[in-house]
């Protein structure tokens, strides 16, 4: 049955709701691109979708999908789910037929969007408890949110097979298994290069929300061991996380940028065009940044971590630490341009293979279905 009362057959329509991130069109990180990537696309496919977000849009649709505003509390620890709280309510007013959220720390509000008629999907990301941002009782909720995943929505899906064991081996839950995705295929532009003085092949580039497990500190420190002329450029930044921020910013090194944060058509020319892509998160799932820097054909310098390697495991340089780094930095400057260019191949090869948009979205497509046909079928 769907949310309308009547039953649902294949070639229905669907309205679906994504709560949960920030918001749409992306400007944060991989929730925010992994909303916009998929709403997009099913409404190409004809459905009707409505992204919550925490940023006012001019129009009331972007792209196609819907967009709902809903004012944020401002608060290190409180935002995201009184955001998602108060969307929550705003959904329960006009219910859809499939509500997904994003981050296991909104799985406690699931139950009223299927108290309301909808049926609820919860992508729970990586171990957000682990990230060094967080104090006690924001580690507990976290904690305590991955117990309410397993049994509070209708479905929890995992995007990397390392969190679905976690949840499996700990609590005995299963979960749908559907990756993050990327685009393949470098772009040939080259504004955000010359706007920042960068050649192609000129620098090593790092994406991230600049916070302590994600490394940017060891990245820079790492490089400034090595002797180059090539550039680091450190693109982003994060709310909360001045103090830290300044740490990675005390640097005298002149071939240091740090541009900001980019998103755009400049961000995927900066992975397009780079030396090598640098990876040093080390809490969460299926990275994005590192799947779309692989797409582009990037050599990809990564932090080994069981996620990780689920990802870009063959086809890039692991390390483990900063003397590690150090070393690969200086294998990837000696490495002959032909096996650069090897390995770039073999991992947007792999991404086309086992992380494509369209693919992704067909996953949630068939499962969103099998929700209101009172599915899914987990295993």
């Amino acid at each position: 049955m769907s949310a309308r009362g009547v039953p649902f057959l294949r070639s229905e329509l669907m309205r679906i709701a994504i709560l949960g991130t920030r918001g749409i069109p992306a400007s944060y990180g991989g929730f925010e691109t992994f909303a916009e990537e998929l709403s997009v696309r099913l409404v190409r496919r004809g459905h009707d979708v409505t992204v919550y977000g925490r940023s006012p849009w001019p129009e009331p649709v972007w792209r196609g999908v819907r967009l709902r505003y809903i004012p944020p509390v401002r608060h290190k620890y409180l935002e995201t789910v009184a955001h998602t709280f108060f969307s929550t309510l705003d959904l329960m007013r006009r219910p859809p037929d499939v509500a997904l959220y994003c981050n296991a720390a909104n799985a406690v509000f699931t139950p009223l969007a299927r108290r309301a008629g909808a049926r609820v999907a919860l992508n729970v990301d990586g171990l957000e408890r682990k990230r060094k941002k967080w104090n006690a009782l924001a580690r507990l909720w976290y904690h305590v949110s991955e117990g309410l995943a397993t049994f509070c929505p209708d479905v929890m899906i995992t995007d990397a097979g390392e969190i679905q064991r976690y949840y499996l081996e700990n609590y005995g839950a299963k979960s749908v298994f559907i990756p993050y995705g990327a685009e393949t295929g470098k772009v040939e532009t080259r504004a955000a290069l010359d706007a920042l003085g960068l050649e192609p092949g000129g620098y090593f580039l790092y994406v991230t929300r600049f916070e302590p497990e994600n490394n940017p500190l060891m990245v820079r420190r790492a490089f400034e061991r090595v002797s180059t002329d090539l550039r680091l450029v450190l693109v982003g930044d994060a709310p909360y996380a001045q103090d830290y921020i300044r740490q990675v910013k005390d640097t005298r090194d002149p071939r240091i940028l740090f541009p900001g944060a980019i998103y755009g058509p400049g961000y995927r020319e900066l992975q397009s065009h780079c030396h090598a892509y640098i990876h040093a998160t080390e809490v969460g799932g299926t990275h994005p940044a590192l799947l779309e820097a692989m797409g582009r054909g990037a050599l990809v310098l990564y932090l080994s971590t069981p996620e990780n390697e689920e990802v870009a495991g063959g086809v890039g340089l692991p390390f483990h630490d900063e003397d590690s780094l150090a070393r690969r930095l200086r294998e990837s400057l000696a490495m002959p341009e032909a096996e650069r260019r090897r390995l770039g191949e073999a991992a947007m090869r792999r991404v086309e293979q086992r992380y494509g948009w369209e693919a992704v979205t067909d996953a949630y497509e068939r499962l969103f279905e099998q929700l209101l046909a009172g599915g899914p079928h987990l295993g």
